[in-house]
């Protein structure tokens, strides 16, 4: 495939070209067969979204479909991956990323504080909110946050980014999901010794049962807060300007403000729980994994207390199609269709080094989530957003475990 930039884009960097990351675009990319497909795709999964069912897990694989389509769309065109925020300020010192993800957090905690004030008005009551993403807080999370990190400084995304990458025809995304299928079988593996070893006794800490509501949320927001002061007293990136380009363009085609996709995340995220569950994307993989563990003979005959806990790992159905996996499948075609409008599908060959890393980052992806009960969207995102301390823990580790492979990756060229 020629290195040449097609007509009406711009090369890329090697770093981003490794990355598989799309090619920037000029207004001309609206083409009109690209926007054709994009609306067959958009209205198809509407349709989907909104037929009728009585209730049960008919109502949620619609609902699931429809937050999908939207999340899909919101983290392609705001570039929310979990990997690039951290990296544009650990090379640039551009905080403009993790602002985006501060902003998700604190609308998503008003958002879960108000649906738990009303279903849960009691929070000192000892009992947990339905559903909502609370684990236990262990060595084995630092461990699964750390592995998580440098799986993502290895693959150049979080297992959220390779699914939207997936709908941008990026060559590294597919070996990277693959890998991850392998690591949630490694960590299915080797699930029972750090069970009883780390976690059986771990406390599972949601920390409106200690602090009440508001305490929680004053002290998550002083912590998001101090973290948006001390990148801002650090940074060196360039700053949001005016553009002088039409609507059209800075909707489908440039790329969304941060704090404007944190803003749509963390509202999606408060919606997704009070209507289906919180956010997340490996409960699907995890089920698929764990089914083929079994299929090959790699599992344990039983899984000791991992489906007593809550998180992105495990799924009961009742269906051949889960609310998860509705919600995964919609976010990658919304977007490809956003791609598509954007003329940032842009799928190459991969190289050698794209199918290593990607296979090798994504068996860390994987391990890390399995161990971890979740992702940076599940366990992370949707942890800290309902007061888990859990996912204070896990998104700690998992910049440290980026920091550090990053810091040792690069001279090795095992990161990107």
């Amino acid at each position: 495939m020629s290195d040449r930039p097609a007509a009406g884009l711009t090369p890329l960097s090697t770093e981003a070209r490794l990355q598989g990351a799309p090619l920037a675009v000029e207004p001309a990319a609206l083409r009109p067969v690209s926007v054709a497909a994009a609306i067959v795709i958009l209205a198809g999964l509407l349709l989907a979204s909104v037929q009728t069912y009585e209730g049960g897990t008919g109502a949620k694989l619609s609902l699931s479909l429809a937050f999908g389509t939207a999340f899909g769309i919101v983290i392609q065109r705001a570039r929310f991956c979990f990997f690039c925020m951290f990296r544009d300020w650990y090379d640039h010192r551009d905080p403009r990323g993790i602002f985006g993800l501060l902003v998700a957090l604190g609308v998503g905690l008003l958002g879960y504080s108000i649906v738990f004030g009303a279903w849960l008005p009691d929070a000192s009551s000892g009992r947990l909110p339905p559903d909502a993403f609370i684990g236990p807080v262990s060595l084995a999370l630092v461990l699964a946050g750390l592995a998580f990190g440098a799986g993502m400084a290895i693959s150049g995304s979080c297992v959220s980014a390779h699914l939207y990458r997936l709908g941008e025809g990026s060559p590294t995304a597919p070996f990277a999901l693959v890998g991850t299928v392998i690591g949630f079988i490694a960590g299915f593996m080797s699930w029972n010794p750090l069970y009883l070893a780390f976690i059986s006794g771990a406390p599972v800490v949601w920390l409106p049962g200690w602090l009440g509501y508001a305490g929680t949320l004053t002290l998550a927001f002083l912590l998001l807060g101090l973290v948006a002061y001390a990148l801002t007293l650090r940074s060196s990136g360039p700053r949001e300007s005016a553009s002088a380009d039409s609507p059209w363009k800075r909707v489908l085609v440039d790329r969304w403000p941060a704090w404007l996709g944190g803003i749509a995340v963390g509202v999606l995220g408060m919606a997704s729980y009070l209507r289906v569950a919180p956010l997340g994307v490996t409960a699907e993989l995890s089920s698929q994994a764990r089914l083929a563990g079994e299929t090959l003979n790699l599992m344990p005959l039983r899984l000791d207390g991992l489906d007593t806990f809550r998180g992105c790992v495990t799924i009961i159905r009742d269906a051949a199609l889960s609310p998860n996996g509705a919600f995964v499948i919609a976010m990658v075609l919304s977007a490809f269709a956003a791609a598509l409008v954007a003329g940032q599908f842009r799928p190459a060959w991969p190289s050698g080094s794209q199918i290593l890393r990607g296979l090798g980052g994504g068996v860390l992806l994987g391990w890390g989530a399995m161990i971890g009960l979740g992702c940076t969207v599940g366990t992370l995102l949707s942890g800290i957003m309902a007061g888990a301390l859990s996912g204070w823990v896990f998104g700690a580790a998992v910049f440290v475990g980026i920091a550090v492979m990053l810091k040792i990756g690069r001279p090795l060229k095992l990161t990107v």
